[in-house]
């Protein structure tokens, strides 16, 4: 069967573009190879079409809407899922109408659709307090103890992501003066983060322990597991779990120390320039939630010191017979 004009250009869209021109991480391109994969699957479920006969112009705008509205109702995916689905359709297009100028209209009707918008969730992070507790919590005395500290400590003191501390290698790690760790992140791009003497000595203390401080060593995982392979993610997160301080928090997860981080950051008055770079941000718009958390929690704190102090107006403005007149004087 020759292929269609749809699978051709979205083999082209995964590979040579995002993979090639791009130079995307694999996780971002799997985000957008599952997007593709649930909307040939929904079409396929409610309209019999099979994925070898798809063509750019039957995938719509209806049919796209309509995939957008399964998701939400029939598997149950947030908002931010949904839009984030929608993003990788619009990657796509974007990229056909360069491709394809016959298809420009097509593109751009599909291009149309909105991105939904969601109540912005409350940013969750910990106290100083209670992450000097959880860091207290595994058992130096043990090898396995030791190498959670010291994983839990890299975690935090780096802000990196979960992935990224996975991805780790001993080479990425020098604790000569000044100490840095070299995280590569989204887009494949590279940073260098600085770590405190604290991390750095545990560090050193671990790669000698674990004997990564030979030449043959120098590009194995920084973090492994009992059988000797590269931690996952889901192995850093069943760290973290192992040592969660639940009293201020149900649920603490990996990128829960990333946000605690940034927030001692921000409430350390760091600039927020130097925040965006050491986290890895694009865009500064991404870093100012931070400090936009930061400044509701002086707000509050405010709030209740003048409950305390300023007295409580009794003033009903309702029975203010001349409050109409008042108004309609501010001209």
């Amino acid at each position: 069967m020759k292929p269609t004009d749809f699978s051709y250009f979205l083999s082209m869209f995964l590979t040579d573009y995002m993979a090639g021109l791009k130079n995307l991480s694999p996780n971002t391109i799997k985000s957008y190879r599952d997007t593709f994969v649930l909307l040939l699957d929904f079409i396929k479920g409610n309209y019999g079409i099979s994925p070898e006969k798809i063509t750019i112009k039957y995938i719509s705008k209806n049919i796209v809407e309509e995939f957008l509205g399964w998701l939400e109702i029939t598997r149950n995916n947030s908002i931010s899922t949904r839009n984030q689905r929608l993003s990788g359709i619009h990657a796509f297009f974007r990229y056909l109408q360069g491709e394809k100028p016959e298809h420009l209209f097509h593109c751009q009707r599909i291009l149309s659709i909105p991105i939904k918008k969601a109540p912005k969730p409350v940013i969750g992070y910990l106290s100083e307090k209670a992450m000097k507790s959880i860091l207290k919590m595994p058992d130096k005395s043990t090898f396995r103890g030791r190498r959670d500290l010291t994983l839990l400590c890299t975690l935090y003191d780096t802000g990196a992501r979960a992935q990224e501390l996975a991805d780790l290698t001993v080479r990425n790690v020098r604790l000569s003066t000044p100490a840095i760790i070299s995280i590569t992140g989204k887009g494949n791009k590279t940073r260098h983060v600085p770590i405190m003497k604290q991390t750095e000595s545990l560090l050193t203390f671990y790669i000698k322990e674990h004997k990564l401080d030979i030449q043959e060593k120098l590009d194995s995982p920084l973090f492994y597991s009992k059988l000797g392979k590269k931690l996952t993610r889901q192995g850093i997160a069943y760290i973290v779990a192992k040592y969660a301080d639940t009293k201020e928090m149900d649920k603490i997860t990996p990128h829960i120390y990333r946000h605690t981080k940034a927030m001692h950051m921000i409430q350390a008055d760091i600039n927020p320039v130097y925040i965006r770079d050491f986290l890895g941000h694009v865009d500064l718009k991404t870093t100012s939630v931070y400090s936009k958390s930061n400044i509701e929690m002086k707000r509050k704190a405010l709030e209740k010191l003048q409950n305390d102090v300023l007295p409580i107006s009794n003033i009903d403005w309702k029975k203010d017979c001349d409050l109409m007149a008042f108004l309609n004087s501010l001209k």
